[in-house]
């Protein structure tokens, strides 16, 4: 028999829970609001009943063209509001990607930062989204450096970050393997980097790219702008990327063994497991 992959599980964070899941769905309660939203890694039976779902739910999002789609009101709610994690503020609205502002199995990796970084150490967040790790991390007191090449992604991170009093996080908007490698040539060196790539995207120019294509590209330049003893988190989530792949990769690079190479987990409510991609934590020696 072949050795079992690792796992790790990622707690909810505050105000957040993984109600249910099954048949393609999962049933979220963010505060106050509770969403249905397609699922591709809940492809077993739901622990609740469907009908009940939707007697609980206030928001239910129903795909239409590719990964768009449409929201349907199920019971009294509104469109935008605040969850409060750790003291920290995020804006959460309905898009019509699905998605709501937040990836709540990042919790895992908001305790490490909050464990491990340190006031005036240089935070350099790749891929960053809407920003929570940006924020914990100036939380943290640290100097934050927050890219991605999607101008609504970092306006909404601006906003989270005014909602939750912070201040002086340095916004770039770029695409982060260029950025990274600009860093390196300059000498600048980072303690803590943290990056969740797509699957694929889009270059400057159009182009498309694959992550399992430009992985090594990305972990080689971390590495080389890492100060000794820093860290990097590199969460994936891609199927033609296998962990013992990206394991391999960062070894080799960072010529040591990571921390952490593991699926990430989250249990629902009612007992299911499901899958949320791959996590790697390595300290540059």
């Amino acid at each position: 028999m072949g050795k079992e992959t690792p796992k790790v599980y990622a707690d909810f964070p505050k105000n957040y829970s993984l109600l249910d899941a099954g048949g393609g769905q999962k049933l979220e309660k963010w505060g106050e609001v509770i969403t249905i939203r397609p699922e591709r890694q809940a492809y077993f039976k739901s622990g609740i009943l469907f009908t009940d779902w939707e007697k609980q739910a206030h928001w239910k999002f129903i795909e239409k063209s590719g990964q768009k789609g449409v929201w349907k009101n199920l019971n009294p709610s509104t469109k935008n509001w605040q969850l409060e994690i750790e003291g920290l503020k995020y804006n959460l609205e309905l898009t019509q990607f699905k998605h709501v502002g937040l990836f709540p199995e990042q919790n895992i990796n908001w305790k490490f930062i909050q464990k491990n970084l340190h006031p005036k150490q240089r935070f350099l967040n790749l891929f960053a989204y809407t920003g929570a790790s940006s924020l914990v991390a100036k939380a943290k007191g640290a100097e934050v450096l927050h890219v991605d090449s999607v101008k609504q992604l970092v306006g909404w991170a601006k906003i989270n970050m005014e909602t939750s009093e912070l201040s002086d996080i340095k916004w770039v908007l770029e695409d982060a393997l260029k950025f990274a490698q600009r860093e390196a040539k300059r000498g600048n060196k980072c303690h803590m980097i943290q990056m969740d790539p797509p699957a694929w995207g889009l270059g400057a120019k159009g182009e498309k790219w694959k992550l399992e294509d430009k992985i090594q590209e990305l972990v080689q330049t971390c590495y080389e702008i890492l100060e000794p003893k820093g860290w990097l988190i590199l969460n994936t989530y891609s199927p033609s990327l296998k962990l013992a792949q990206t394991r391999s990769i960062v070894k080799n690079i960072f010529r040591n063994d990571p921390e952490t190479a593991a699926e990430l987990w989250m249990k629902t409510e009612t007992g299911k497991d499901m899958y949320f991609g791959d996590l790697v934590r390595v300290r540059k020696g």
